[in-house]
């Protein structure tokens, strides 16, 4: 992963997301649970950041966590970093794109092995890219 974050003007998020996937990535919104089409996805792939198309998790650590967001056990190796989120009157850790910074969701200690983490994220802040049996994308 590049070490230098996409930099790019508020103008120019806004023009290419969606009001809603501007206000996850961009304001640190969230989406409401049980709204993601990728709750359901089981086709092999990768998830890709919704801002900048850098690759982020793959179909095989995904899982259903029952929280109403898409949740995986492990990011792919730099994809992603992650900070101290004290709003909301908790402290949580904010997870965000290595890439663009783009807000992602959180991460919390409850998930399966082999990690025992599970990386709530917001649907609307990915882009899911199918992949055949040998890892090829299809799309």
């Amino acid at each position: 992963m590049s070490e230098e974050i996409i930099q790019r003007s508020e103008e120019q998020w806004k023009e290419d997301l969606s009001p809603e996937a501007f206000r996850v990535l961009r304001c640190h919104g969230t989406e409401r649970p049980g709204t993601s089409p990728l709750n359901v996805e089981k086709r092999d792939g990768v998830y890709h950041c919704a801002g900048c198309q850098s690759p982020l998790f793959t179909s095989d650590t995904k899982y259903e966590s029952g929280s109403g967001w898409p949740s995986f056990w492990r990011p792919i190796e730099g994809a992603v970093s992650t900070i101290s989120d004290r709003s909301h009157g908790m402290v949580r850790t904010e997870v965000r794109c290595a890439a663009c910074g783009g807000h992602l969701g959180h991460v919390f200690p409850d998930g399966p092995r082999p990690t025992g983490l599970r990386y709530c994220m917001n649907g609307v802040a990915l882009d899911f890219h199918p992949t055949d049996e040998d890892g090829i994308a299809l799309e």
